[in-house]
C-alpha cells in the first residue's frame, strides 16, 4: 500500500500545485515586482526602484503610518479579550452544566456570519443605541473603534471557545483527580495544570485571533468604512483605498501590500515561536 502510495502520489498532487502555483505563488512574485514599478495596467509597468516604499511611508495623503497604528492597537485589544473571553466560556462550558452543548451552538454561531453581513448588521444596532445620545459610530474615533473591537471579539469567541474547549476536553482526569487529592485548589489548578495542559491552544488561538484582526477588512469597511476622516482606517482598508483609487497610486499600493505581507508574517512567526516555547518549557 505504501508504495502504491507513494507511486501516484505526484499524480494526485500535481493538480493541487498546479492551482496553489497559479492562485498564489505567479501572482505574489508578479506584485512582488509591481511594487518596484509605476503601472496602470501590469502591461504598461516602468522599474522605478524604491519610489512607492518611499511615497506608501512619507506621503501624508497616504495615510499609512495612523493606519499601521490604529491597526496593531486594535489587534492587541481584540487578543486580550477573544482569548480571555473565550477561555472563560470554555472553562464554564467543561464544568458539566446542563444544556452546554447548545451554548457552544449559540456561541458559535457568529462565526458562520459573513463580515460584510455582520458589520452592517452592527452598523445599524449600534447607531441606533447612539442616536439616543445624539451619537453616531463616526462622532469619535473612540466610538468606531470599540465598535469594531466589540463586533469581531463577538464573532470570534466563540470559534476560539471550540479549540479552547478541545484543549481542556484533553486534560488526563487521573492528572485532575490527583491535584484534588492533594489538596490543590482552583487557582493552583488553574495555573499549575490547566493552563500548561492547554497551552497547544493558546498557541493556536493566539496565531488566529492575531493574523485575524490585523488583516480585517470587511467589518471595517462594513462598519466605520476608515471614518471619521480616516481616523479609524486598517491596513487592509487603507491599501485598498490607495490601489483602487488609482489617481496615480497603483505602485504605492502594491509596496503596501508587501509591506503588510511581511509585517504579518513576521508577527506570526515571532508570536508562534514564543508560545510555542512556553508549551516546552512545560
Amino acid at each position: 500500500m505504501y508504495k502504491q502510495l507513494k507511486r501516484y502520489f505526484p499524480i494526485f498532487v500535481l493538480p493541487t500545485l498546479i492551482a496553489f502555483a497559479i492562485a498564489f505563488v505567479v501572482p505574489f512574485i508578479l506584485g512582488l515586482g509591481l511594487s518596484f514599478s509605476k503601472f496602470t495596467l501590469v502591461t504598461d509597468a516602468t522599474f522605478t526602484g524604491f519610489d512607492n516604499y518611499v511615497r506608501a511611508f512619507t506621503d501624508p495623503s497616504s495615510n499609512f503610518i495612523p493606519a499601521l497604528g490604529f491597526t496593531a492597537a486594535f489587534t492587541i485589544v481584540c487578543i486580550i479579550i477573544v482569548n480571555v473571553g473565550a477561555f472563560a466560556l470554555a472553562m464554564l462550558l467543561t464544568k458539566g452544566l446542563k444544556g452546554s452543548n447548545a451554548f457552544r451552538s449559540v456561541f458559535f454561531a457568529p462565526n458562520l456570519i459573513g463580515g460584510i453581513v455582520l458589520g452592517y448588521v452592527w452598523n445599524t444596532i449600534l447607531n441606533a443605541l447612539l442616536l439616543s445620545a445624539d451619537r453616531t459610530l463616526l462622532y469619535k474615533p473612540e466610538y468606531g473603534f470599540w465598535g469594531l473591537v466589540l463586533v469581531v471579539s463577538w464573532q470570534m469567541i466563540g470559534y476560539m471557545m471550540i479549540i479552547y474547549i478541545s484543549g481542556i476536553n484533553n486534560i488526563p482526569g487521573d492528572i485532575r483527580e490527583a491535584a484534588a487529592i492533594d489538596g490543590v485548589n482552583k487557582r493552583q489548578s488553574l495555573r499549575h495544570i490547566i493552563l500548561p495542559s492547554v497551552m497547544p491552544s493558546i498557541t493556536i488561538c493566539t496565531f488566529l485571533t492575531l493574523t485575524n484582526s490585523f488583516k480585517l477588512f470587511d467589518q471595517n469597511l462594513a462598519l466605520t468604512n476608515g471614518g471619521p476622516a480616516n481616523k479609524t482606517e486598517m491596513l487592509a482598508l487603507n491599501i485598498y483605498r490607495t490601489f483602487y483609487n488609482r489617481n496615480g497610486w497603483s505602485g504605492p499600493g502594491q509596496a503596501k501590500a508587501v509591506v503588510f505581507f511581511l509585517l504579518v508574517g513576521a508577527i506570526a512567526l515571532i508570536q508562534l515561536r514564543l508560545t510555542r516555547s512556553k508549551e516546552t518549557s512545560n
